[in-house]
């Protein structure tokens, strides 16, 4: 009795352990069953072989700079979950200090012992004349004058309205060029004694810009309009620093072959007043009645005979010393 209840005690006990042994195997395997799958260790990313230059992010160095590199395949989509950046407008010029302004070249001075004078002949100045052509009209007899100066090798002088200038830039242009010297003959030709001093510094100033404006400086020499001056006017001239400058003989070519005047009248008017200094009035422009330019036509006879006489020519720059 007491053997087989040790006996049954004995397989008791080692059931319970059996049991026990299945119950702990069968919780492992819920347990194992259960459990999350880990993830793989990262590797690194696999990048496809470019063609271009290594990216800085690649080799550790900056590549070269490109002037205008192309997208490739390989290039990342752009981002487009935020605001897209303005273009850049374009670059301003770089700015530049401010030039000076352009200095007018000072005028050559006339001598003080001419103030005052309306000067009718070139004091001192020997066996020589001034040939002087005043041109505010047209400009009809212009080409003909500069050609006939031009083939004698004479200079002369040229009294231009600052209107004729603006309207004649090529006549201009071509009398600097024939290396003939060049006066102001105010800008539209009235009379100035009629004028108060204000105007007559309009109307000198006017005609020096747009001279100028034409490529010729007609400083300092200036005639008056018809002739019409006082000591006012003279003196209002000369403030401004110019020199008046009148003639000693008028062709009257002006009046034209209406009036009774020939090409030899011209000429003989010329040789009739002959003298050492001598300053001659012609014109370039025609007459309005009959279109006839008789100073143009006159001009090489009164070249040839003033060369005959044993005269030589001058340009009014000897007034200036």
């Amino acid at each position: 009795m007491g053997s087989m209840t040790a006996g049954r005690r004995r397989l008791l006990v080692i059931a319970a352990v059996v049991v026990a042994l299945f119950l702990a195997a069968g919780a492992a395997v819920v347990l194992l069953q259960g459990a999350p799958t880990a993830s793989p260790p990262p590797s690194a990313p696999v990048t496809a072989p470019v063609s271009g230059p290594v990216s800085a992010s690649a080799s550790g160095t900056a590549p070269p700079a490109s002037p205008s590199p192309e997208p490739t395949s390989a290039s990342p989509a752009p981002n487009t979950s935020g605001p897209v950046p303005a273009e850049p407008g374009p670059v301003p010029p770089p700015t530049r200090a401010p030039t000076a302004p352009a200095t007018v070249p000072p005028a050559a001075r006339f001598p003080a012992a001419l103030a005052g004078h309306d000067v009718e002949s070139i004091p001192g100045a020997g066996t020589v004349v001034a040939l002087t052509f005043d041109a505010g009209a047209n400009a009809a007899g212009l080409p003909s004058i500069l050609q006939s100066l031009a083939a004698a090798d004479v200079r002369a002088t040229f009294f231009l309205t600052g209107s004729w200038a603006a309207a004649n830039p090529g006549g201009v242009a071509a009398i600097v060029a024939g290396g003939h010297r060049v006066g102001n003959h105010s800008m539209t030709h009235p009379a100035f004694t009629g004028l108060p001093d204000v105007g007559i510094r309009d109307q000198v100033r006017s005609a020096e810009e747009a001279i100028r404006a034409a490529g010729a400086d007609p400083r300092p020499l200036f005639r008056f309009p018809f002739g019409d001056r006082d000591a006012r006017t003279i003196a209002t001239v000369n403030n401004l620093g110019y020199l008046p400058v009148r003639w000693s003989v008028d062709t009257l070519g002006w009046k034209g072959t209406s009036s009774g005047v020939t090409a030899q009248v011209v000429a003989d008017r010329v040789l009739a007043g002959l003298q050492p200094g001598e300053i001659v009035l012609m014109h370039i422009g025609s007459n309005p009645d009959d279109g006839t330019t008789l100073d143009a036509a006159a001009l090489p006879q009164v070249i040839s005979r003033i060369r005959q006489a044993g005269y030589g020519f001058t340009t009014l720059d000897a007034l200036l010393g």
